[in-house]
């Protein structure tokens, strides 16, 4: 995940002036594959033309999406509308997986009945042109694509540079029919409508992962809870969730461990220092603090705390321990065992913990909670 560089306004400029771009190129290419194509009677350069225009069609769906997504929030939608470019990018998804299974229909129906192609000079010229229009295209998109964490542009630059695969293989065939007079191109054009089908299906898994909730980048969670623990108060930060609502836009919330000696004031202080520092460092919203007293008064209390935490990690698959805190006036422990997916069964694996502290401390009344490592599950 990249950091916003970009305020929102320049970044939806980016976009729209990337798309702009993109529909332009795209238009040119239509226009002069169109007319190879019939010319030459190229049902390959024909499809292609076809797949230029549906890019370009994409380019004005990115524009469109990053417009909506721009949006202020409002009482409908108080979190913004950023995963309208979630949308916008599932569209144009859909859009890829239509023309490579159009083409996949057309190829066949040419394998079927086969025409003779007749290429000339300008036509094998001009769709040299196109593969290095496209590659050029392709990689300027993806990259603008990545910098501005736009999956939108990011999915046309892919498709981009799948066009040049597809040119190039249709000069591959204009070649091999030239001097050999095999022609290739409807099979060619089957084998490239597949590889297309399975660019839009990746596209389309990966836009819905994003739909439906993902964990957050990996490096992004551990630099939150390092900025977190990096006040003097803090012992230690866990369960660290962000909660995805379009490009660069997070909210999320964390569980702090402070000494029990903190007053109220200073705690409600210092989640407000936290807050900001989080949002000024890495542009993510704490809407929640959580805190856990740790007992610091107590040297027989710590021992336990040293001696419980011990062999709470001695059973495999356990993470971590936290949150530990004992309540002396009812003999009382509680805290968060973390628990690895790569158990077979967690639940087993908490029960087991639990019933192990309890035969050894049968005096003492445990209520841990099983608790997981979201950053593990990046």
């Amino acid at each position: 995940m990249n950091v916003p560089v970009e305020e929102n306004g320049n970044r939806e400029k980016v976009i729209v002036k990337t798309s702009v771009t993109g529909i332009a190129v795209n238009l040119l290419l239509v226009a002069f594959k169109a007319t190879v194509g019939l010319l030459s009677n190229s049902i390959a350069i024909v499809l292609d033309a076809v797949n230029n225009l549906s890019d370009a069609l994409s380019s004005v769906i990115t524009i469109l999406g990053a417009k909506l997504a721009g949006r202020e929030a409002d009482k409908k939608h108080p979190f913004g509308y950023g995963r309208v470019e979630y949308l916008s990018s599932l569209v144009i998804s859909l859009i890829v997986l239509y023309a490579g299974i159009t083409s996949l229909i057309e190829s066949i129906k040419k394998i079927i009945h086969p025409e003779t192609p007749d290429y000339s000079t300008v036509t094998l010229i001009i769709v040299g042109v196109a593969v290095f229009a496209k590659i050029f295209l392709g990689l300027y998109v993806k990259k603008t694509g990545d910098r501005v964490n736009s999956d939108s542009l990011i999915n046309s630059g892919k498709d981009a540079l799948l066009d040049s695969v597809i040119s190039a293989a249709t000069l591959i065939a204009a070649f091999i029919f030239i001097f050999s007079g095999l022609s290739l191109e409807a099979y060619l054009g089957a084998v490239i409508s597949l590889v297309i089908i399975k660019a839009g299906f990746d596209m389309i898994s990966e836009t819905v992962s994003k739909l439906l909730g993902e964990p957050g980048d990996a490096k992004l969670i551990q630099d939150i809870k390092a900025t977190v623990r990096s006040f003097p108060e803090v012992k230690g930060a866990y369960d660290l969730i962000l909660h995805n609502y379009g490009p660069d836009t997070y909210n999320g919330s964390v569980h702090v461990e402070v000494e029990d000696t903190l007053s109220p004031d200073r705690l409600d202080e210092l989640s407000r220092e936290i807050m900001v520092k989080v949002y000024q460092t890495h542009h993510v919203i704490l809407t929640a603090i959580g805190f856990y007293s740790v007992n610091t008064q107590d040297e027989e209390v710590i021992g336990l705390k040293d001696e419980i935490g011990r062999r709470v990690m001695s059973h495999e698959y356990v993470k971590g321990m936290h949150g530990f805190h004992f309540n002396k006036k009812d003999n009382s422990v509680r805290f968060d065992v973390v628990i690895s997916f790569d158990a077979p069964s967690r639940q087993a694996v908490f029960l087991k913990v639990l019933n192990d502290l309890k035969d050894t401390y049968p005096d003492i009344d445990f209520t841990p909670a099983m608790d997981m490592d979201y950053g593990e599950i990046i």
